[in-house]
């Protein structure tokens, strides 16, 4: 289908996106504020010096350098208004802005599973993980998941085995598109953006980093209506998911295991706090494909709070910007705090943490938190 944006808006949205010290909030609330990121981009470097920083945007070479990369790989940009991004996605507070895909788009129309685990799942897990998603895929689901070794790999390929109805499967990287990683996964990765669908945030050319999976983990759960941990660690990954599923207020599902295995008591503690047993591919099929936008688990995080497109209000200056700057330490703490603190109105203050952050002073944390660096 037809993007929504120009080509030269296109381009200026990956220049903006890339620029130092943009992520998914601030480059909303830059669009929101000037209307597109062409107008945004002239005006960085008066928003940065306001916060206390000079600033420099990204070559223009470095993103025309990005675009012919993500031609080569046979990838193409989705963004956040384009007809084709994915609608549960775009339902999560601050969505990916862009990201790049290979493979069958009608994938995104499907009801979705996500389905995450242990790397080092035992053998029954593993079996376990490609029955169910077989199982899924032959009734028309897609099952996403992380092309990560053990339960991820089991589930990808369990879909693939079974691919009819509309069915298949959704793999997330955490790097670029055109990256292979686990390395053991190249034949596998490949098959999925040939007969899947590949998805990836991180620019391409871009090898996976520990602060990359994350955010992989949140589209994961982003994209399905419900999210299945197979069997994991009580501290891992996968609960990870399962929490931001929770946040997103889809179904969470957990498979129960032997309180004598430690990799089975991340999924009992998760039915301890509200997840939902599960024992089959009809268990997870059913609350999945009856789903209507209101979870029957129970369990729940609370989720941030969206800022995007509030309304800018007055010009945060920068006595103002520096005045907020004062409310902030290294302690995380609220924006509707630091909005009851100082007074001002919303929009003051979201204007100004967007001057501080692209000066490189804030950092933003889970929950709608911001600190100092």
């Amino acid at each position: 289908m037809t993007p929504m944006a120009t080509e030269s808006e296109r381009f200026a949205r990956i220049r903006l996106l890339r620029s130092p010290n943009v992520g998914p909030v601030t480059y909303y609330q830059l669009l929101g504020r000037f209307g597109s990121a062409e107008a945004a981009l002239p005006a960085m470097t008066d928003l940065a010096a306001r916060g206390g920083a000079r600033y420099r945007l990204i070559a223009a070479d470095r993103v025309a350098a990005e675009f012919d990369a993500a031609a080569r790989a046979g990838a193409r940009y989705l963004f956040h208004d384009d007809q084709d991004y994915p609608l549960m996605l775009l339902a999560v507070d601050n969505p990916p802005p862009v990201i790049s895909v290979r493979g069958n788009l009608a994938l995104f129309d499907q009801p979705a599973v996500a389905m995450v685990g242990a790397r080092n799942a035992s053998a029954g897990a593993v079996r376990l993980a490609r029955d169910f998603a077989a199982g899924l895929a032959g009734r028309g689901f897609a099952v996403v998941s992380g092309l990560a070794r053990g339960i991820d790999a089991a589930a990808h390929v369990g879909a693939l085995g079974a691919m009819h109805r509309d069915g298949g499967t959704i793999a997330v990287v955490a790097g670029g598109v055109d990256v292979v990683y686990p390395p053991e996964h190249a034949a596998l990765q490949e098959r999925i953006a040939t007969e899947g669908l590949l998805v990836a945030e991180m620019p391409p050319g871009t090898e996976p980093q520990a602060r990359h999976f994350p955010s992989r983990n949140r589209i994961i759960a982003g994209l399905a209506a419900g999210t299945v941990v197979v069997e994991a660690a009580p501290k891992s990954g996968s609960l990870i998911t399962a929490r931001l599923a929770g946040e997103f207020g889809r179904e969470v599902m957990a498979v129960p295991g032997s309180p004598l295995d430690a990799r089975a008591h991340g999924c009992n503690q998760l039915i301890r706090e509200g997840a939902i047993l599960v024992q089959s591919a009809d268990d997870i099929a059913e609350l999945v494909d009856t789903f209507a936008g209101t979870a029957r688990s129970t369990f729940r995080d609370g989720g941030p709070a969206d800022y995007r497109g509030a309304d800018s209000g007055e010009d945060a200056g920068g006595e103002v910007v520096e005045d907020i700057a004062g409310l902030l330490g290294n302690a995380p703490v609220g924006v509707d705090e630091l909005i009851r603190q100082s007074g001002a109105a919303p929009g003051t203050v979201q204007d100004a943490l967007l001057d501080l952050e692209l000066a490189g002073r804030l950092v933003r944390h889970a929950g709608g938190r911001v600190s100092l660096c």
